[in-house]
């Protein structure tokens, strides 16, 4: 389930752990502990959450390569395992996604706050003041 924003998040954590803590104590601790970097995921541009969800990149990105050398173990000098394990990246980079709203990564760099991926314009807020 993804919430479409902060707020309904927030409903469905606090129903979440309503309903499951005398069950799962331990892990609804966590929930609430961690619950701040969860909800991290809505301030940046929504273009971006399909790519925030991913459980993790990196992990797939390197099975192969683990995979490859684990197989090979002792049989390659270091030149050529840095040879084979950058060959093996190389191909499989090729398969990569391309990331969705690249447009909006220089706004992230410069800090623009985004609000359940919407962009929030700084003259609204120093109006308010």
């Amino acid at each position: 389930y993804l919430a479409p924003s902060r707020a309904k998040a927030e409903t469905a954590i606090d129903t979440f752990v309503e309903k499951y803590r005398a069950k799962y104590g331990p892990a609804v601790e966590c929930l609430i502990k961690d619950r701040e970097a969860l909800l991290t995921f809505f301030d940046f541009p929504a273009e971006h959450w399909v790519h925030l969800r991913t459980s993790n990149p990196i992990e797939s990105v390197f099975a192969t390569v683990r995979h490859r050398t684990e197989r090979t173990k002792g049989s390659l000098s270091p030149k050529t395992a840095r040879l084979m394990v950058f060959k093996l990246i190389d191909a499989a980079s090729k398969t990569w996604r391309r990331l969705k709203g690249t447009n909006q990564l220089p706004k992230v760099i410069a800090g623009v706050k985004f609000t359940d991926g919407i962009e929030v314009s700084p003259t609204a807020e120093s109006h308010a003041a």
